[in-house]
């Protein structure tokens, strides 16, 4: 039923700060956009994008302002590892390591 994420927003008050912050990234929607009572700080929910190297992700994002949210976490024994930052505007950013996503990946062959 759910196939994948269609969009992501994060919100942010100074859109050109973010806007040069995110733009290694993501891009991202200006504030005026969010949904009445939107939280200003990190949310509920966590989004995590998968990457190669998360100790590496993890410390450029750190490196760019980010502060650790949750720290680089092994998820069991079958190779998934999490870690979350808090963006320099208050958006939760997770990276998760996943072999599930790479595999799948390589049995989808060329896009």
């Amino acid at each position: 039923m759910l196939r994948g994420f269609a969009t992501i927003n994060y919100w942010a008050d100074d859109v050109e700060a973010a806007k040069r912050w995110y733009s290694e990234l993501l891009g991202l929607v200006n504030r005026a956009w969010a949904p009445p009572g939107a939280a200003a700080g990190p949310g509920g929910a966590i989004m995590y994008w998968h990457v190669d190297d998360i100790a590496a992700t993890f410390e450029k994002l750190l490196s760019m302002g980010a502060k650790e949210y949750q720290p680089i976490t092994p998820r069991g024994h079958q190779g998934f590892v999490t870690a979350a930052v808090t963006d320099p505007f208050g958006n939760v950013l997770g990276i998760m390591h996943n072999p599930h996503y790479l595999d799948m990946l390589r049995a989808s062959g060329p896009a």
